[in-house]
């Protein structure tokens, strides 16, 4: 089984909001997930995330990959530097 962390859609239309979830690659965008580990929100100015660092760094380190919007999010956090540093170690 091939887990993802990515983004889940929630809000209206043309007021997105969004949830970081750890989900299995196989299931849809909006679909089952096993774990929400923060939320971002892109409308607010500044754009608003919220993320359980720790939470994260358990499924990183569990081989979780991260879509590309959501490894933006997390380096902008710094979580990805503290991930690779603890797997230097």
């Amino acid at each position: 089984m091939s887990v993802k962390i990515r983004l889940k859609r929630m809000g209206s239309k043309k007021s997105p909001f969004y949830r970081i979830v750890v989900a299995d690659s196989r299931s849809p965008r909006d679909g089952r997930i096993i774990e929400k580990i923060g939320t971002y929100n892109p409308v607010t100015d500044p754009a608003t995330l919220t993320i359980e660092e720790d939470l994260a760094l358990k499924w990183l380190s569990n081989g979780a990959q991260p879509s590309d919007t959501v490894r933006n999010l997390l380096s902008s956090q710094g979580i990805m530097q503290k991930f690779h540093e603890s797997k230097q170690k």
